[in-house]
């Protein structure tokens, strides 16, 4: 059965407990890094169980988005590495994994166990007070994630969007240069599917790095990338590292919000942009709603622009999945939008707001109900046409949840 959406990659669940100070020593304090499986805590599978139970844990990579794209009514798989076990044949971690996707209506068939390497696993330590605590991800099953498996899964579920998550953190998905990548999502094309993917590096102290206009090896990988995909947003931090790494010269660290992203975006599509009819997207997300820039089959283009959220108030509760979440409010737009999308005549600054809106109810919902903020697609998209911006994050969820909206 075709699906709307099929996300690869990436499945992990992030705990977060006051007492990880031992990541603290793996990554270094505030610190985030990719971590070897054999440095990985050997908690036993019980007690990672009782943290599940006990509230501490989250479904992160697609658990961040593919849940929020199912409750608009979009058809959703996720295809992932999760690793062998004793619950139902799962480890603990895949066992959560897998049963918070499918209680959100997520076709889990595209599932692979992996025999040996248990299910991708961050350690977060959750601090008192302004500092934050160190993050160690461990990609495991992760680390062996097969093309050639998931190509079989977009012959047969056939979706019209595949969502690729993420360049820089499987050492099978980045091999070759992230050339093994790059050519899937050229075959995905070819199979008349629209493509989006996204880095993530973990690359530690990023303002340090930007500071020193330091390359990150890990962002060549979107060297060969960048010309395939039709899709592609980052954050503002992460912009800077790209350059540093992309361009022959540093990152402009004098400019200010607006003159930096304007001219990143013309960078990267004067750089990777091509003529090959294929409507394209590229953006920046930033702290207040996210930078655009598009061209059309035709050559038509727009932006540079910067498309302000009207959905910031509220207090943020946790800003992990920020991103990942603006994404799934763009695809979600994208999705029930597709013929105008591929015509370049798409309204690109209301499916950049759809990104903003997701993201302002993600990052502010409560851990324990991460995607319970989101109604279905006909509702969401009231209150996007509202002319208004909403005062309180109260106003925001009263338009959601009322019947009829003037």
């Amino acid at each position: 059965m075709a699906v709307d959406v099929l996300v690869l990659n990436t499945a992990v669940v992030d705990l977060r407990r006051p007492d990880f100070e031992f990541t603290d020593k793996l990554v270094g304090k505030g610190g985030l890094a990719k971590c070897r499986f054999e440095d990985m805590p050997k908690f036993p599978q019980t007690q990672i169980r009782q943290w599940i139970d006990g509230g501490f844990a989250t479904a992160g990579g697609p658990g961040n988005m593919a849940p929020l794209i199912a409750r608009t009514g979009l058809k959703v798989a996720v295809g992932v590495n999760l690793g062998k076990g004793n619950y139902d044949g799962l480890d603990a971690q895949g066992r959560y994994f897998h049963d918070m996707m499918t209680a959100n209506g997520i076709d889990m068939s595209a599932t692979c166990i992996h025999p040996r390497l248990c299910t991708g696993t961050t350690f977060i330590h959750n601090t008192s007070g302004g500092d934050r605590g160190g993050i160690a991800y461990f990609p495991n099953a992760n680390n062996d994630f097969d093309f050639a498996v998931f190509r079989r899964a977009v012959e047969r579920l056939q979706p019209r969007i595949v969502y690729y998550m993420y360049s820089g953190l499987s050492d099978r998905g980045d091999a070759n240069g992230g050339r093994d990548l790059a050519d899937f999502i050229r075959w995905c094309q070819s199979q008349g599917v629209v493509t989006i993917a996204d880095s993530h590096t973990l690359t530690g102290d990023p303002h340090k790095l930007i500071a020193e206009g330091q390359p990150v090896q890990e962002y060549r990988l979107l060297e060969p990338l960048l010309p395939e995909l039709d899709l592609f947003f980052t954050s503002s931090d992460e912009a800077k590292l790209i350059e540093n790494t992309l361009s022959r010269t540093p990152a402009r660290t004098d400019l200010d919000e607006r003159a930096y992203n304007t001219r990143f975006l013309e960078f990267l599509a004067k750089r990777f942009w091509r003529d090959d009819g294929r409507t394209k997207l590229f953006g920046v997300t930033v702290s207040d709603g996210a930078y655009m820039k598009y061209i059309g089959p035709e050559g038509q283009t727009g932006g540079p622009v910067k498309v302000t959220s009207r959905f910031m108030a509220g207090e943020v509760v946790d800003l992990v999945g920020a991103g990942d979440s603006f994404r799934a409010g763009l695809i979600t737009f994208i999705a029930n939008n597709l013929d105008g999308f591929r015509k370049g005549v798409i309204d690109f600054e209301r499916a950049v707001q759809a990104g903003n809106l997701f993201a302002s109810l993600y990052i502010k919902a409560p851990l324990g109900d991460r995607y319970g903020n989101i109604k279905p697609y006909t509702r969401m998209l009231e209150v996007l046409r509202a002319k208004e911006g909403f005062a309180t994050f109260e106003a925001l969820r009263k338009a959601l949840d009322q019947d009829d909206m003037e």
